[in-house]
Formats: C-alpha cells, structure tokens, sequence
C-alpha cells in the first residue's frame, strides 16, 4: 500500500513541476515554488495518520484459533484435490471419488466459496464439474467400481449440487445442474424401499438409517433450491425414521426388527427431521433428549459418546446443536472446536474415522464453519 501511495505522490509532484516551468519568469513563479515546498513538507505527515481499527469478520464462537485451523483445512482441502476435480479418501488416493468430493466442496462452500467467487472458487468449480460427470444414464450419481455404496455417493451429491446450484451465475450451468438433480430425484424416488428408507444401492429395496439421512438431506436441499420434489417421498422417509425409534429416545440401525440405539444415527435423525421442516416433531424432540443426555454424561466429549463413527456423528451433531436451540449450540460447540483444533494435523487434515484424509478434514470444517451460515441446507 505505502509503495503505491509513493510512486502516485511522485507522479503527482512531477505534474506539479511540469505546471510550475510554465510560469518560469512570471510573477507566480516564486509563490508556486513556496507553495510547493509546504506540499513537499506535509504530504508525508498526512499519509502517516495511523489506519482505523479493523473490524473482526468472526462470527460468534469463532476463536483466532480456530479460524487459523480452518485456514489451514481449507488450504490441504484445495492442495489435494486431483487434477480431474475429484478428491479420494486420501487426497489423491483411495476411493469414493464422488462422495469424497461432494464433501470436500461442501467443505470449501461453507467456507464462503462458490463456482464463481471466493478464495477456492476454482476447487469449487472443478469439483462440481467432478461430480455432474458422475451422474449416469438412470439419473444415479457415482459409480459401483470406485464409489461402492452408491446412494451415499448420490445423496452427499444431491446435496453438494443442489447448494451449488443457488450460488451459480451461468444460465447455461445451472441448466445443466438442475436437469442432473431431477433426474437424481426420480432415481431416488424410483429407489426407496416399502418401508420407506434405502440402503447402500438402488435397487436392493432395502434400507437403514444412515443412507436414508442421506437421501432425505439431498432431497430437501434439491427442494429448496426449487427442484420438484414429491412430497410424499419425503413423508415416508420421516415416517421410517419415526420408525426407527427405540423407547429410550435413540434410533435404531433399521426400522423393521429391534436392535440397540445407535448415538450417530440418532443425531442424524435429528439434523434430518429438522431439515425437512419438522422442529417440533415429537420424535425429533425425543431424539435430541437422548442426544443431549449422552453428552452430559460424557462432559460433552464426543469421542466418548460416538466410538468409531465419531467423525460421521460429530457432522450431524453439529447440525442438530446448532439448529435446536441457541442454548445447546453454545453447550456443544467450544468444546467440539478446541478438541477439532488440537486433533489437527500439522499439514491441516484431519483423519476421520480411519475413513480418509478428505473425509474427516471436510466433516471437521464444515462443523467449525457452521456459525458462518454460508450453506444454506445448514441455516437456522
């Protein structure tokens, strides 16, 4: 700043001595070079005046701390992206391409990146790209070689799409990302089981719990961003996670048959029936009890209340703390940030679940830039 204001002082002067050669020999000449030597003497006092304080740009229950360590995901998420957009579970290694990078670019999103603008809005768009290239023929989002359990990759990139697709400016790409979501609807529709869940491919006619949260989170996001979804599809997969409920106030693996509560799923439910508009659903309000009572009892440690999938819970927990009540959200979240912050990597990953890299480093940002609201499947 200081090196452009010199050379435009220099500039200035110079024109100023160009002007006063013209009234060499005038009775002007001798005021104008008094009147110069002021300017010569003061101009630098003026540009010395010390800046104005600068304004923190951190929301609430942002820490400096915390927001280096987001600064350092951020920087690994957009290093280790592979040049074909995608990311695996280790950056360039491993599988689940489309989910890994339907996560990644959500990651980068929350972070106040769009196709169009934004520090990473180049791995934004290479990414969309990444996983438009991966909707097929059926209207199915990934692929069995590389992404296995394909209604993941298709729900995560639903949702990944349809977050993408409000905060893109080309016509002629956002015709083409919603034509890829409608036909990613009707798959999804065309995929859900009697019961009304799903399971980890589409045409099993199966279904549990964690690919219906998917499903019912992708579906929603598509809806709001104008995407016709019909409503009873939606209906019934709340109703099979209103299913799936155990007296205790936890959610089950399936709704047909028992089986213990699972504290992951339950915080899904949550996160998913207030999603789908249902914040005073009786059972989302017995599923956030029991949530909520498991984090007491474990001083709010998640790695003491969610062994194994903790990276997989803490992603939704995060979502139903924050969408509940201003009171729980300022219960969970220091506590979940400052261990986020310690558990960080030196190269800025966090490795989540023993999943991966991008896994846990995209799940990990996304619940400390909540506070942002930059998502808007992630606003209250």
């Amino acid at each position: 700043m200081m090196q452009v204001e010199r050379e435009g002082e220099s500039a200035s002067i110079s024109a100023t001595r160009r002007r006063f050669f013209l009234f060499r020999g005038s009775p002007f000449h001798f005021a104008a070079l008094a009147l110069t030597a002021l300017v010569l003497i003061y101009l630098p006092f003026v540009h010395a005046a010390p800046p104005p304080p600068a304004v923190s740009s951190r929301p609430e229950g942002i820490t400096p701390e915390a927001q280096a360590s987001i600064e350092r995901g951020l920087e690994y998420l957009a290093r280790t992206q592979m040049g074909n957009g995608s990311w695996r579970t280790n950056g360039g290694m491993g599988s689940y391409p489309a989910t890994m990078t339907s996560l990644a670019g959500l990651a980068l999103m929350a972070g106040g990146n769009t196709p169009v603008e934004g520090k990473y809005a180049f791995q934004v768009r290479r990414a969309v790209d990444y996983v438009l290239a991966q909707a097929g023929p059926s209207g199915l989002i990934g692929n069995f070689e590389e992404d296995g359990r394909t209604m993941y990759s298709h729900g995560f990139g639903m949702l990944f799409l349809a977050q993408a697709y409000g905060m893109e400016k080309d016509q002629t790409r956002r015709d083409q990302i919603r034509r890829v979501l409608q036909k990613a609807v009707v798959l999804t529709g065309q995929s859900q089981s009697a019961a009304g869940g799903w399971i980890y491919t589409p045409d099993s006619g199966g279904d549990e719990g964690s690919v219906t949260v998917t499903q019912i989170q992708g579906l929603r996001a598509a809806r709001n961003a104008g995407i016709k979804v019909p409503k009873t599809i939606i209906d019934r997969a709340t109703q099979y996670i209103e299913n799936s409920l155990n007296p205790d106030g936890g959610i089950r693996y399936q709704a047909r048959g028992g089986g213990p509560s699972r504290p992951p799923l339950t915080a899904a439910a949550v996160a998913t029936l207030y999603n789908a508009g249902q914040y005073e659903n009786p059972v989302a309000e017995k599923c956030l009890a029991n949530l909520l009572g498991l984090l007491k009892n474990a001083n709010g440690k998640t790695s003491a209340v969610f062994s194994g999938h903790e990276f997989y819970a803490i992603l939704y927990t995060g979502q139903a703390m924050y969408l509940s009540s201003k009171d729980n959200w300022n219960y969970f979240f220091p506590t979940c940030r400052d261990d986020l912050v310690r558990r960080q990597a030196s190269d800025g990953s966090w490795n989540g679940d023993g999943v991966g890299q991008t896994y846990g480093t995209a799940i990990a940002l996304l619940t400390l830039q909540l506070p942002y609201k930059y998502l808007p499947i992630l606003q209250r």
